[in-house]
């Protein structure tokens, strides 16, 4: 059973975050709010994504697991503005999950959740810890983009470096350790990742939201920040490409 209220800005979040790694996913209502895993089908990346029941305007919700084809979801909420308040209701037994928004209500199938299991989120220890403003990273993506198609993300006690190289091009963005909002290195560590997985990661995070970063050499990346006035938190993990040596 589900009944919740919520704003459209705030569902739109949600929406923009998971499609960054697919495009169907199961959504997992409990009474404390919403949760979910999930990984890309090639399993480069996977996203992690948790919002309290305080970010919504109204919620009542009990064991309630939704498959949900995330485009259907995207397109009713081009017929609303930020500050619209859409519902969500199911009830169970049911197949449809019903959205409404202003005078517009749309019902949609809920898809077969068998093959949607949760996959275990590995537990890393990694060496690097840095909190930077999401502006950094989308500008060391933008500068990238026109170079290759990999990253290379580096980190060391006195800064961070964001580095791409293609035959004869390449650009570097450089963060000295007084520009980023706090770091911990206990080692020096660089590693390579698909340019286009970590941009539509990028993509999702406000500029001047604060990203927590940890890396380790030939580890994959984790991603952290929150949203929805802190009631959401998203984790991201991104595979690394090993470079030949």
């Amino acid at each position: 059973m589900l009944k919740a209220e919520i704003k459209a800005e705030i569902l739109r979040d949600v929406v923009e975050i998971i499609q960054t790694i697919v495009d169907e996913v199961k959504f997992n209502f409990e009474e404390d709010g919403l949760s979910l895993k999930a990984v890309d089908p090639a399993h480069v990346a996977m996203v992690e994504l948790s919002l309290k029941k305080e970010a919504f305007i109204n919620y009542e919700a009990k064991d309630t697991e939704l498959g949900i084809a995330l485009n259907k979801i995207d397109q009713f909420l081009k017929l609303s503005s930020p500050s619209d308040n859409v519902t969500l209701e199911h009830v169970d037994d049911e197949n449809r999950l019903v959205l409404k928004v202003n005078n517009i209500t749309q019902k949609m199938p809920i898809l077969d959740t068998a093959g949607m299991t949760d996959p275990s989120v590995p537990q890393l220890d990694l060496p690097i810890n840095v909190k930077i403003l999401g502006k950094h990273l989308q500008t060391g993506v933008k500068a990238s983009q026109n170079i290759a198609d990999h990253i290379a993300i580096s980190v060391n006690k006195e800064g961070f470096e964001m580095f791409s190289e293609e035959d004869e091009d390449s650009v570097k963005l450089s963060i000295s350790k007084e520009e980023l909002e706090e770091i911990a290195a206990s080692e020096d560590v660089r590693s390579l990742f698909a340019l286009d997985y970590f941009s539509n990661m990028i993509k999702s995070v406000d500029s001047n939201k604060v990203v927590t970063v940890e890396l380790g050499k030939d580890y994959p990346i984790k991603l952290q920040f929150d949203f929805a006035d802190g009631n959401g938190q998203v984790m991201f993990l991104l595979a690394p490409r090993i470079e030949s040596a």
